[in-house]
C-alpha cells in the first residue's frame, strides 16, 4: 500500500517532516518514505490511501501497562481511602487481580485493545497477574491481541503473595508462553519473563526464576521502588537496595524492562546503567498513587534507556506524553525541565529501544525495515509545522482524539475512525456483564 499526500513525521534520527508525503509497505514492512511525486511514479501499480493532508506518524508505543486493569475503572473501594501505595495493592489491586477468570482476563484485554486501536497505540508491553486463574492466561491476552491485530508482548507476573503453588503455576506460565512463542513464532507477540516486584518475591524465588529463564532467551518484567515501601521491605529483609539485590540476583540485564525506578538513588542507577536494563516511566499512575516523581532526566543523562508507559491508564498514550511534560516542570518547579524533544525522543526512540527486546523488527519510527505501524490524524497545524517544533507541536496539539486510521504491520485496524477487527459493541456488552460479577467477587472478599 502506498499512503500519498500526508505531512509525514518518520520520527527517524534525524526527526524529519515531510510536506506532501508518502509511505510504501509491502507486508508487515515498510519499505521506503519520501515524496508523493517520487513514490508515486515509483509504484504506479500499488493500492493507494490518499491520506488527504493528515499528519502520517508512527503507531505510538506503551512501554508498560495491565490489561487485568480494565474492570477497575469506576469501582469503590470499600471503607475509609487508602492512605498508602500499600493500602491501595492490598484494598484493590490484589483483589481485582483474584477476582479474574480466563475469559475476564480476555475481555479486560479487549477493552484495552479497543482503547489502544482508537486511540494509535499499536504496541503494547503488558504485565498480568490472575491468581486464581493462572495457567493459559498469557494465551487468553494473546488471542485479545491476536483479534485485534495490534502488537502486544506479554507475562506473568510471580510473586508469593499467593503462596508456593501459587509462585510455582506463574513461572510455569512465564516458561510455557515463551517456549509456545519460540516454537511457533508471530511477529504480533512477544514475551517475557514477569516478576510482580521485589516485596513480594524472596530470593529462593527470583533463584527459581532465573533458573526456569535459562535458554528462553529472554529477561524479566518486573516493577522496581515504585513505593518507598520496596526499598524499605529490601534494605530490612536483605541489606541491600532493591536495584541491587536484583543486579545481585541477575534479574537486571539488557533484555529486562523495569517499571517506574521511582525511589532508587545514584548507585542503583549505576545498576541499571552497567546492567543495560530499561526503565519505563508512568507518570498518570504515579501521580494517582502519590508515590512520587521519577528522577528521569537522570537517569537519561546517565545513559539509561527511559521509556513511557501507562501502568493501565487509558491507551492515549498522547495524554501520557502531555502529563510528563507538565509533571516535571511543576515537580522541579522550573519550567526548563523535561523539554520537549527530550520527551518525544523518550517516547519514540527509547519506546523502540525497548521494543526491540520482544520484537524482530523496529517500531516507532517511519523508515524503510520497520513494521508499517502507521497511524492517521486530522490534526492541522495552523502555525508552522517543522523538523525544529515537532515535538511542541505534539505536545500542545496532537491527541489520540485526532486519530483516524491505524495499521498494525500492515493491517488497517481502524479506517476513518472505524474499528475493523474488533466489534466494540459486543466487546462492551460482554465486558460490562463480566465485570459485574468480577465487582461481586471483590465485594465478597472483604
Amino acid at each position: 500500500m502506498l499512503i500519498t499526500n500526508g505531512t509525514v513525521i518518520t520520527f527517524d534520527e534525524p526527526g524529519q517532516v515531510l510536506p506532501y508525503g508518502a509511505v510504501y509497505f509491502e507486508g508487515d514492512t515498510i519499505v521506503e518514505v519520501g515524496r508523493t511525486f517520487e513514490l508515486e511514479q515509483k509504484y504506479p501499480d500499488a493500492e493507494k490511501l490518499d491520506a488527504g493532508g493528515k499528519i502520517v506518524m508512527p503507531g505510538m508505543v506503551c512501554a508498560h501497562t495491565h490489561f487485568y486493569g480494565a474492570f477497575a475503572r469506576g469501582m469503590a473501594i470499600p471503607g475509609e481511602p487508602p492512605e498508602n501505595f500499600m493500602q491501595i495493592l492490598e484494598r484493590l489491586w490484589w483483589k481485582i487481580d483474584r477476582a479474574l477468570t480466563l475469559e475476564d482476563s480476555k475481555y479486560s484485554a479487549l477493552v484495552a485493545l479497543v482503547d489502544a486501536i482508537r486511540h494509535g497505540t499499536t504496541t503494547l508491553i503488558d504485565h498480568h497477574a490472575s491468581p486464581t486463574a493462572i495457567d493459559g492466561s498469557l494465551d487468553a491476552l494473546a488471542e485479545a491481541v491476536t483479534e485485534s491485530g495490534l502488537r502486544a508482548a506479554l507475562c506473568y507476573e510471580v510473586t508469593d503473595r499467593n503462596g508456593p503453588s501459587g509462585t510455582a503455576a506463574g513461572i510455569a506460565e512465564n516458561v510455557r508462553f515463551l517456549k509456545k512463542l519460540q516454537a511457533d513464532p508471530n511477529p504480533k507477540l512477544g514475551g517475557s519473563f514477569g516478576l510482580h516486584a521485589s516485596f513480594t518475591v524472596s530470593d529462593s524465588t527470583l533463584e527459581a526464576c532465573v533458573d526456569a529463564a535459562r535458554g528462553l532467551n529472554s529477561g524479566f518484567h518486573i516493577h522496581l521502588a515504585e513505593d518507598k515501601a520496596d526499598q524499605a521491605d529490601s534494605l530490612k529483609k536483605y541489606n541491600l537496595r532493591v536495584a541491587e539485590r536484583l543486579e545481585k540476583r541477575e534479574i537486571l540485564g539488557p533484555k529486562t524492562l523495569v517499571a517506574h525506578a521511582i525511589h532508587v538513588d545514584a548507585f542503583e542507577m549505576d545498576s541499571l546503567r552497567a546492567t543495560k536494563s530499561k526503565v519505563s516511566h508512568q507518570p498518570r499512575s504515579n501521580m494517582n498513587n502519590a508515590v512520587g516523581v521519577a528522577k528521569v532526566e537522570t537517569m537519561l543523562r546517565k545513559g539509561i534507556t527511559v521509556g513511557l508507559g501507562n501502568d493501565g491508564f487509558t491507551n492515549n498514550m498522547f495524554t501520557e506524553i502531555h502529563t510528563a511534560y507538565l509533571l516535571h516542570k511543576i515537580n522541579q518547579g522550573d519550567p526548563r525541565a523535561m523539554p520537549g524533544d527530550t520527551l518525544i525522543h523518550m517516547a519514540f526512540a527509547n519506546n523502540a529501544q525497548i521494543a526491540g527486546i520482544f520484537f524482530p523488527k523496529p517500531v516507532g519510527a517511519l523508515k524503510a525495515g520497520a513494521f508499517a505501524d502507521i497511524i492517521l490524524l486530522d490534526y492541522v497545524p495552523y502555525t508552522l509545522l517543522t523538523d525544529g517544533n515537532y515535538p511542541w507541536q505534539l505536545i500542545f496539539g496532537m491527541d489520540g482524539s485526532h486519530v483516524t486510521h491505524t495499521i498494525s504491520g500492515g493491517q488497517m485496524l481502524m479506517k476513518d475512525r472505524q474499528v475493523l477487527t474488533l466489534d466494540e459493541e459486543a466487546i462492551a456488552a460482554r465486558a460490562t456483564e463480566l465485570s459485574k460479577s468480577v465487582w461481586k467477587r471483590v465485594s465478597d472478599m472483604d
